[in-house]
């Protein structure tokens, strides 16, 4: 899906002041997400309940309200990986 498909796929509930399909940098394909914004609450969570859980081009999508990124990103105390050895 293209950033315009998504914005008229929003834009049936309402106003949308920016949508963007989120792609790897590197191929420019798709990460299989994306975010849009409507300025109009009501609207938006129209487009939620309307949207979530309906299949777009054979697939499902799920629709929610993004949420801040917390600092440090999604790692927090969870751990990791390093191949370090000591």
């Amino acid at each position: 899906m293209k950033d315009e498909a998504l914005k008229e796929l929003f834009a049936t509930y309402g106003e949308v002041s920016s949508a963007r399909v989120v792609t790897d940098k590197f191929t420019g394909r798709s990460k299989g997400f994306g975010f849009v914004e409507m300025p109009n609450d009501s609207e938006a969570e129209q487009a939620i309940s309307a949207l979530n859980g309906k299949a777009v081009k054979n697939r499902e999508i799920s629709v929610t309200v993004a949420r801040p990124k917390t600092e440090g990103g999604d790692r927090g105390n969870r751990g990791g990986y390093s191949n370090n050895r000591r």
